[in-house]
C-alpha cells in the first residue's frame, strides 16, 4: 500500500491475524537418515507423535503434542557440540513437563543426563527470566529448548517482558547462587559457574560473619550438580557429604537443608575417573 506507514499497517486485520496465529520453531540437525532417527527416537520417548517426515527433495521431520510444535532440517556436517540454535516453550508449569521429559529419557538412556548431548538440566527459578521457574532441554542435535513457566500477567510490548532481572533477594550467597544458574543453566558454562559459585562460598566463610546452613545447603547442593555435570565424581561425592554434616539449628535450616538434600540424593553417581 503505497505511503502506508506502521499504524496503518500494523493493526485491524493485522490484530487479529497475529492473535490467532502460531509460530513454530525450525531447528537443524544432521543431514543423514540415521539423525532423524535419532530425533524421532528421542521425541518419542519425551511424548511428542511424529507428524510429518521426509527424505527429498531435503530432509524435514516434525513433532507436536499439543500447543507444543517443533520441526526440523537437515544440514549435512551438521556438528551438535557447535550448535547455538535455540527455541522458547512457555507452559503454565514447568514442573509436570520436566517430569514427563526426564522420565522419557531415563526409558531411553537408562539414566538422566545432566551432560552431554541430549541433557536437561531442573526447573529453577531463573533471576534472568523475570524470576520465573525454567528448564534447559538439549536435543540429540544440540539445539536448546528452553522451557519457561508464563507469566501470571500477559506480557506488554516494550515493558520488558519476562526477561528482566528478577533477584529473589538474599545475601551474597543467595546472589551468587543466581549468577551461577544463569551461567550454567542458561548459558551452558558449567566451568565459570563452578568458579563463581565456589569462590563465593570460600569468600562467605572466611568473613566476619559465618553463613547460615539455611544459606550454604542450597549452594553446596548445586556445585554437587554442577560437579556431576563435569564428570567430577569424588568432588560430588565430597560436596555431598559435607551437605549430609551440616547443622539445622533453625526451622529455616531444617527446611533449606532437607531441600538441598533431596536434591543431592536425586543426582546420578558419577564413576570414578
Amino acid at each position: 500500500m503505497p505511503g502506508a506507514g506502521p499504524a496503518d499497517l500494523h493493526g485491524g486485520a493485522f490484530d487479529r491475524a497475529a492473535a490467532r496465529a502460531s509460530m513454530v520453531p525450525l531447528l537443524p540437525c544432521g543431514g543423514d537418515e540415521s539423525d532423524l532417527d535419532a530425533l524421532v527416537e528421542f521425541w518419542t520417548a519425551l511424548g511428542l507423535e511424529t507428524t510429518y517426515r521426509q527424505r527429498r527433495p531435503n530432509p524435514f521431520v516434525a513433532f507436536g503434542r499439543g500447543g507444543i510444535q517443533v520441526q526440523y532440517y537437515g544440514m549435512p556436517g551438521w556438528d551438535p557440540e557447535q550448535s547455538h540454535s535455540s527455541c522458547v516453550l512457555v507452559v503454565p508449569d514447568t514442573q509436570p513437563v520436566h517430569d514427563a521429559f526426564a522420565a522419557g529419557l531415563r526409558t531411553l538412556l537408562g539414566r538422566l543426563p545432566l551432560a552431554g548431548v541430549p541433557r536437561i538440566t531442573r526447573p529453577r527459578r531463573r533471576a534472568n527470566n523475570g524470576g520465573l521457574s525454567g528448564f534447559s532441554l538439549v536435543d540429540p542435535a544440540g539445539n536448546w529448548v528452553r522451557v519457561t513457566r508464563a507469566p501470571d500477567a500477559p506480557v506488554v510490548a516494550g515493558e520488558g517482558g519476562t526477561t528482566t532481572w528478577t533477584s529473589g533477594g538474599g545475601g551474597p550467597l543467595a546472589r551468587a547462587l543466581e549468577n551461577a544458574v544463569v551461567v550454567a543453566d542458561s548459558h551452558g558454562d558449567v566451568a565459570q559457574a563452578r568458579k563463581v559459585l565456589g569462590g563465593a562460598l570460600r569468600r562467605a566463610r572466611t568473613g566476619a560473619d559465618a553463613p547460615s546452613t539455611a544459606e550454604v545447603a542450597p549452594v553446596l547442593a548445586y556445585l554437587a550438580e554442577l560437579a556431576v555435570r563435569a564428570g567430577e565424581g569424588s568432588e560430588a561425592r565430597e560436596l555431598r557429604a559435607e551437605l549430609e554434616a551440616l547443622p539445622a539449628v533453625s526451622d529455616d535450616d531444617a527446611v533449606a537443608l532437607a531441600g538441598a538434600l533431596t536434591d543431592v540424593r536425586a543426582l546420578p553417581d558419577v564413576p570414578e575417573g
